[in-house]
Order: C-alpha cells, then sequence, then structure tokens
C-alpha cells in the first residue's frame, strides 16, 4: 500500500515508519508540520529509501492537504498528527482543538473526496486508521480495565480533543462510509521520546543530577506500552482490522509513578555509581490539576481476532530505553538546546 501518515516525525509516527520500511514493502508518505515535539532526526535512517517521501505540512491547512491525497494518491492514511501532552492542554486548550479536532475534520473531508473517485474495489481496499489514546476513557479505580465497549469519559482538555476527533470518524464511518479504523493505546516508551514526557524526562535530569519530580504521592498508574510494539500493532490493525472497528493497544505493564522514578534510579544507579544513589534525587511536587488515577487496557481483543501481543516486558524494555537515552545525549542535548523550555513545569494554571 501507499500509506499516508500524519505525525510521521513525532515519537510513535517515527516509530511506525521505521518499522514500515524496514519490515515491509509499503510506500510512506510523511505528513508533518514539524512542531516542537517532531524530530527529523528521529527518521534519518530511512530519509533516503525510495520508499519514503516527506512533506512538511499541516492537517488544518485544508488546501495543502488536498494536494497531498492529488499528488500521492494513498490507498491508506494513518493519522497520527496530534497535540498530545496534558500539562500544555492544561495550560492552553486551543492548540489542541484547533489540530486534534479541526485538524482530523479536514483530513476525514479530503479522504472523502478522493476515496468517492476511487473504484469500488479500491473503495473498499481504503482505510483511514485514526490512532487514539486511552485518556478518553477517563480514569480507573483500583481495579478493572478499558475495553472498546468502555463508555468515553475525558477529563483533561487534551483528552476531550481526542474524544472529540474519535466521534468525528465513526460519524464519517457511519454517515458517509469511510472505512475507518481507531486504535487506542496506553502509555508509551522508547527512543526518541521528546523531554517533556515522564520517563525521559526522569533520564536526563538523573545525568543531570537535577531533582526528579513526581507529581502528588507518585501513585498514579499508568499502563506501559513499548512505541515499537505499538509500532506493530498499528501495522496489524491496518493489515487485517475491520473497517469500523476499535482496537485497545495495551503493553501489560501497568506501574505507579513512583515504581517507574524508582526503577529508573536503580537502572542509574548501575550505569552511573558515582552518582548512586539516584533515588534522593527524587521530590514530590504540586499534582497534576484532574489527573487521572489509574488507567489500563484490555486488550483481548487484538490478540484474539488479530493475533497481535507486546514482546517488550517493562523491566527490560525500560532497562534497554534508559541505556539508549545515555547513548544518544548528544541528540537529546539538540533537542533542549531548540526547545529551551521543554523541561520547563506546566500545567499549574487550571490549579483554582
Amino acid at each position: 500500500m501507499k500509506i499516508l501518515i500524519t505525525g510521521g516525525s513525532g515519537f510513535i509516527g517515527s516509530a511506525l515508519i521505521r518499522h514500515l520500511i524496514a519490515d515491509t514493502t509499503h510506500e510512506v508518505v510523511n505528513f508533518d508540520a514539524l512542531t516542537y515535539a517532531a524530530t527529523e532526526e528521529s527518521l534519518a535512517c530511512v530519509r533516503h529509501e525510495q520508499r519514503y517521501r516527506f512533506v512538511r505540512g499541516d492537517i488544518r491547512d485544508a488546501d495543502h492537504v488536498e494536494r497531498v491525497f492529488r499528488e500521492y494518491a494513498p490507498e491508506a492514511i494513518m493519522h497520527l498528527a496530534a497535540e498530545s501532552h496534558v500539562d500544555r492542554s492544561i495550560d492552553d486548550a486551543r492548540p489542541f482543538v484547533e489540530t486534534n479536532v479541526l485538524g482530523t475534520q479536514v483530513l476525514l473531508d479530503a479522504a472523502l473526496r478522493h476515496i468517492r473517485h476511487l473504484s469500488p474495489a479500491a473503495q473498499q481496499r481504503f482505510r483511514f486508521h485514526h490512532i487514539s489514546t486511552d485518556e478518553v476513557f477517563g480514569s480507573l479505580g483500583p481495579t478493572g480495565h478499558f475495553t472498546e465497549r468502555t463508555p468515553y469519559a475525558p477529563r483533561s482538555p487534551y483528552a476531550a480533543s481526542k474524544a472529540a476527533s474519535d466521534h468525528l470518524v465513526r460519524a464519517w464511518h457511519h454517515t458517509h462510509g469511510i472505512p475507518t479504523l481507531i486504535s487506542n493505546c496506553s502509555n508509551n516508551y522508547g527512543p526518541f521520546q521528546f523531554p517533556e514526557k515522564l520517563i525521559p524526562l526522569m533520564i536526563l535530569n538523573a545525568v543531570d543530577q537535577q531533582p526528579l519530580p513526581i507529581y502528588g504521592k507518585g501513585d498514579n498508574v499508568r499502563d506501559w506500552l513499548h512505541v515499537e510494539d505499538h509500532a506493530r500493532a498499528l501495522r496489524t490493525v491496518l493489515e487485517q482490522g475491520e473497517a469500523g472497528s476499535d482496537y485497545n493497544v495495551g503493553g501489560e505493564g501497568e506501574r505507579t509513578n513512583l515504581q517507574v522514578v524508582e526503577a529508573i534510579c536503580e537502572i542509574m544507579d548501575e550505569q552511573r555509581p558515582d552518582h548512586a544513589p539516584h533515588r534522593d534525587l527524587v521530590r514530590f511536587v504540586t499534582d497534576r490539576p484532574g489527573h487521572d488515577q489509574r488507567y489500563a487496557i484490555d486488550a483481548t481483543k487484538i490478540r484474539q481476532e488479530l493475533g497481535w501481543a507486546p514482546e517488550h516486558h517493562f523491566e527490560a524494555g525500560l532497562r534497554e530505553t534508559v541505556q539508549w537515552y545515555l547513548g544518544h545525549l548528544d541528540w537529546c542535548r539538540q533537542i533542549q538546546q531548540r526547545q529551551r523550555d521543554a523541561l520547563q513545569r506546566r500545567g499549574l494554571s487550571g490549579s483554582a
């Protein structure tokens, strides 16, 4: 297939593209605005591949999106372009609504116009795969898991914008007949993640002997999914998923934030014993407004129907991730130099 991937220079998008170029014969067109969290370096290994094309552009620009459809005639769309940092959405929700909601509507309309000119067989093969998050489901108590039937209950501006985009995708499927797929994933980790997110932030702060800030008591629980496992899941959903269906993707790696940070500290103690114990750097800070207590994914459907399962156990995956960052500090420093506010605490403006 020729696949148009939006947001392909971001953390998950770049992992997906690296996987598709390395392990399939698909052609990839990467449409990305290169906002603060995107890095061209994450795709250096595929830059000169004949099956890869990069187009810089914004999904909110309807004219540009239309031109891309006309020029490349994609057979599938994998829509990852999004504003995704909860703390930033608390400070300013507008970019999240504009990109995540309006941008998705622009893509859906362009896809609809595109498939109307395809043959009936090509229309049946076409897929619009929308990549979303488990945060649309809200917050869990100490037990239970999100399934594809869990009612939506978003509790942050970011989650609300993603929930809205999910609803748009379903509406375009049921109203206009676009063959859509939606996947909702748990928290991702792994190489090339922008350093404002928890795991890379803790690693780099530990390297610099800076405080390791943990929100509240550190007892908020997330299900951690290695980004390479997620990339395989996305490919599996695209190639095998039933049009109009949803698939939850989880890593079976539930940990509290404190457990994650303590595990990072243990690995850092082994890698850089001169600065041990790194746990002394842990600081508990004011919690995020409206901080969801627990997320957990039930991935039974994608396991049973499509045969996908995560391959990375969290402890081994985290160790590989820490070692990757320690081996790529130059990349990290370039990101921090370009985005000097990357490590700045955000998300306090919502506090009363």
